[in-house]
Order: C-alpha cells, then sequence, then structure tokens
C-alpha cells in the first residue's frame, strides 16, 4: 500500500510539473468598451465588436460597458477606465483641444475608425402640437443622458434655433430608452437624440405611438459657422424608417469615431482594425449601420489622428488618411 500511494504521489508531482504555472501561462489582456445606453446603437454595436476582438485577436478578451456614451466615454479614456470607446465626432474634437466638458483637460486620443453617421432625432407625438423647433419653448424636453453627445448636440440645436436651452425649456436628462418611455407616458414633451438608423428606442416607441420627427436641417447653416463644414451635414431619414413617420425628415447628422488613448498598444490596434474589415458581415448581422463601414469613409471625418497601428492596415489596403489625420 505504501509503494502505490509513493508512486502515485510520484505521478501528480509530475503531472503537476507538465502543468504551466501562472507565470508561464499566457496572460490574457482585458480590454473595456465604452458604448452608451441600452436602447442605442453603440451598445448594440459595441457588443458586436467586442465578441470579435475576443475571437479575432490572440489573447485579448473584451467586454461592451453601458455608459452615457461620448463625454463620459472620452473621460473613461483619459481616466484608464475603459480602452476603447465610442464618441461623436463634435465632442471628441472638444476634448482633443480641451474645450467644452473638457476644458483645460485636453486629452491625446487616436482614432481607429470612422464608423458611421448619427442622426439627429427630435422625437414628440402627433398631436402635441409641436411640429417646429421654436415649439418647445416652455415644454418640457430630454436633452439626452449627462455625459452624452446627444446632450451637446441638443443644446448646439436649440441655440442655433434662438432658444436658451438653460431657460427656455423645461429640461431632462434621460437616456433614450428613458426618453422614448418618458414620451409615451406623457412625461416630456419631447426628447432629442443622436443615434444610428433606426434606433431601437425610437423604432419601439413608433410602433405603440404616434410620433413626429422634426425637421431639423434649418440651423445646419448656423452650426457650420460656429463649429465648421466638417462636423456637421446634412442627413435624410427616409419615410418609413420608423412607423408613423411617413413622409422623409430632414436633419443633420454627425460623424461616430471609434478611439483609443494615444498609448493604445499599435499591433493591438492593427488586429483590431483588420478584425472588423475581415469580418464586417459580423457586425452587420448585429446591426445595420455597420454595413456602412468602408474603407474609404472609415478614413475620413476624424477630428483626431489616426492610431499608427490602424493607419497600418490602411495603407496596406491602399488608402490614406488627409494629412491632418495622421499621426
Amino acid at each position: 500500500m505504501r509503494t502505490f500511494a509513493r508512486a502515485a504521489l510520484t505521478l501528480l508531482a509530475g503531472v503537476a510539473a507538465c502543468t504551466p504555472s501562472d507565470s508561464t501561462r499566457p496572460k490574457v489582456v482585458r480590454l473595456s468598451i465604452a458604448t452608451g445606453g441600452t436602447g442605442g446603437v453603440y451598445y448594440v454595436y459595441g457588443g458586436a465588436l467586442a465578441r470579435l476582438i475576443s475571437e479575432a485577436v490572440p489573447g485579448v478578451e473584451a467586454t461592451a460597458e453601458v455608459t452615457s456614451a461620448s463625454i463620459d466615454n472620452l473621460k473613461f479614456l483619459r481616466d484608464a477606465k475603459a480602452d476603447i470607446a465610442f464618441s461623436l465626432a463634435d465632442t471628441l474634437k472638444d476634448a482633443s483641444e480641451g474645450h467644452g466638458a473638457f476644458e483645460g483637460r485636453p486629452i491625446d486620443l487616436r482614432a481607429l475608425a470612422v464608423l458611421y453617421t448619427n442622426v439627429t432625432h427630435v422625437v414628440t407625438k402627433k398631436n402635441s402640437g409641436i411640429t417646429l423647433l421654436m415649439d418647445l419653448k416652455g415644454k418640457v424636453v430630454s436633452m439626452g443622458s449627462a455625459g452624452s453627445g446627444t446632450e451637446v448636440i441638443a443644446d448646439r440645436t436649440l441655440t442655433a434655433a434662438g432658444l436658451d436651452p438653460a431657460q427656455d425649456i423645461r429640461r431632462e436628462n434621460l437616456s433614450a430608452q428613458a426618453s422614448a418611455d418618458a414620451l409615451k407616458d406623457g412625461k416630456v414633451d419631447a426628447f432629442f437624440w443622436s443615434g444610428g438608423l433606426p434606433t431601437a428606442a425610437v423604432l419601439d416607441l413608433a410602433i405603440s405611438a404616434q410620433i413626429r420627427i422634426l425637421q431639423t436641417a434649418s440651423v445646419l447653416p448656423k452650426l457650420q459657422a460656429r463649429y465648421g463644414e466638417s462636423l456637421y451635414r446634412p442627413v435624410l431619414i427616409p419615410a418609413g424608417t420608423y412607423a408613423s413617420v411617413d413622409a422623409d425628415v430632414l436633419t443633420f447628422g454627425v460623424s461616430n469615431v471609434l478611439v483609443v488613448p494615444a498609448t493604445f498598444d499599435e499591433q493591438r490596434a492593427y488586429l483590431i482594425v483588420k478584425a472588423m474589415f475581415d469580418q464586417k458581415a459580423v457586425l452587420a448581422s448585429a446591426h445595420a449601420e455597420a454595413r456602412n463601414l468602408g474603407l474609404q469613409s472609415a478614413i475620413a471625418g476624424s477630428p483626431v489622428a489616426f492610431s499608427a497601428g490602424a493607419l497600418k492596415y490602411y495603407r496596406e489596403q491602399g488608402v490614406e488618411p488627409a494629412p491632418a489625420a495622421r499621426p
């Protein structure tokens, strides 16, 4: 019996010796992707991207985090609380220059890809009597989550329309889903949302309520004069995108950019961008906006330079960002 026991212990010791220790086992790099609220496109797109990165980039596990979106996302990058972030281009420009919510604290950021265009929605009920932006005066309006790019756009839109966003409305700060629920329940009169087409929260609302989306293209010249023509551009929401919206809506949009800190690993950036293009269909199966990822559009419209790793991939594909977007 003692001989058998000694033999068993010897065998177990040999197995243990052959098992990699924690010090020799390859380390897994965990990446956090700052996205947005659950009712918007960022979270859906980000979830698909996290799965793709985890499967396609060796030694990396990525997770998508629910956030208030652009402003908070970039602050998370600054504070090392996230590794990759979705952001609107106008918020990204403010962050890189230390303006607005980032006053005096610019963030050194790099782009991986320009993804798609966020479309400005101003949503109300058809029977609300609100048909123009000026009709929002004195109304209860959700301006998007505090710390979101939607809030920035909502403030700028009202100002361009001649309203004071601090005085002329009764302000609420709700996410896309919470805004849609509040409008349905009569707790707000209208809400702003900047997101892809279609946005789930608005899509679901339009099925259960008769909605109107306001025409906002009239403020575009003032926005372009104040913030530059490259940030804001005319966009059409086609009739039928949302149930009960039976006419085209002329509005404006701003690019979405996938960004990382300037210190982000270059090879990892290269592999992430490569995976996004190699398996674009996987992303598109999660949300239709991923179909808009293209080599030419991915390098156009970023207010910050591209990561050297991303730039390497684009050059291999024969495309080159404008000089201002190079490191």
